[in-house]
């Protein structure tokens, strides 16, 4: 079967074969998606899909969101000076994570926040900033996740944090 017949997940989902690195050991293989191909996953849409890419790496994801400047949540915060709101940084690199469970979410389920511990925030992010969070799942627990996560701009970390998120079935 050729891949113009796979469904769009599974599109989504086409690795490259493993290569062979130093040692003859396999590296692994490296996921990318677009915003379109994100969607295909997250059940979020706009304004609230906040992840523009994501790359995985093994265990990691590697997520990109582009402030642009005319997001709804820096309408009033703050006019004149506009700096993303911590929780929206919390929102995106919840976004991003959840990317790593993708094929539950194809499945037919919604993550949903069941917890935020040990949020950082060390710089604030404006338009014109592009973040990159990396993360990864620390922990689970049947259909409880734990992750570590943190978002760069330009190599500054602006946000880390410890979140977890439950999948629930859709109805």
């Amino acid at each position: 079967m050729g891949e113009a017949n796979y469904s769009p997940i599974k599109k989504a989902l086409i690795l490259r074969p493993l290569s062979r690195g130093r040692g003859g050991r396999g590296v692994r293989p490296m996921i990318m998606l677009n915003r379109d191909q994100i969607k295909t996953f997250l059940p979020h849409r706009e304004p609230m899909l906040l992840v523009d890419d994501v790359t995985m790496e093994g265990e990691w994801a590697i997520a990109h969101y582009h402030v642009r400047g005319d997001e709804y949540f820096l309408q009033g915060h703050f006019p004149g000076n506009p700096i993303v709101p911590g929780v929206i940084l919390c929102e995106m690199m919840g976004q991003s994570c959840c990317i790593l469970v993708r094929d539950e979410l194809a499945a037919g389920r919604t993550p949903l926040y069941s917890g935020i511990r040990e949020a950082r925030f060390r710089q604030p992010v404006r338009p014109g900033d592009t973040i990159e969070f990396r993360g990864r799942i620390t922990d689970r627990r049947g259909l409880i996740f734990h992750c570590e996560a943190e978002g760069k701009v330009d190599g500054k970390v602006c946000v880390k944090g410890i979140l977890s998120f439950a999948l629930i079935d859709n109805q």
